[in-house]
């Protein structure tokens, strides 16, 4: 499935493994300046308390410049920021990306629409971190 559920959630197949999607995601947000705040590795924190999952990851990243005109207005939008890739293997085997799609973002805090901009920057570069 991809595209965007009424969750706000927007989630696409990717051509490559989950670690080599985050790879290319993240030399993409900071190829451009975007900050890595983290990046959390779930299955091997499952693998290293004795537990087993598919990969799964996540890459949490973000522009100072971009969010925080959304955090002065409402600072409630902490809640969905930084923005957040979520990137996991399915039991097809497949690669999948998640991640909240900017339009919701601003709708769930009621923020203006030109607010999207702030944020929409980055849906690009997750499509291409996702593509051939």
């Amino acid at each position: 499935m991809n595209g965007t559920n009424d969750s706000g959630i927007t989630r696409i197949t990717s051509h490559h493994s989950v670690t080599a999607t985050v790879e290319r995601l993240e030399s993409l947000l900071k190829e451009r300046a975007i900050t890595i705040f983290a990046r959390i590795d779930f299955s091997g924190d499952a693998a290293r308390a004795g537990l087993t999952m598919l990969a799964e990851q996540m890459l949490i990243f973000g522009n100072p410049k971009a969010g925080t005109p959304l955090l002065q207005k409402v600072p409630a939008v902490g809640l969905d920021l930084p923005l957040k890739a979520l990137v996991w293997q399915d039991a097809a085997g497949q690669t999948q990306i998640a991640y909240n799609d900017p339009q919701y973002i601003i709708r769930r805090h009621g923020l203006d629409a030109t607010f999207a901009a702030n944020l929409a920057a980055v849906v690009p570069l997750i499509e291409r971190a996702a593509s051939e």
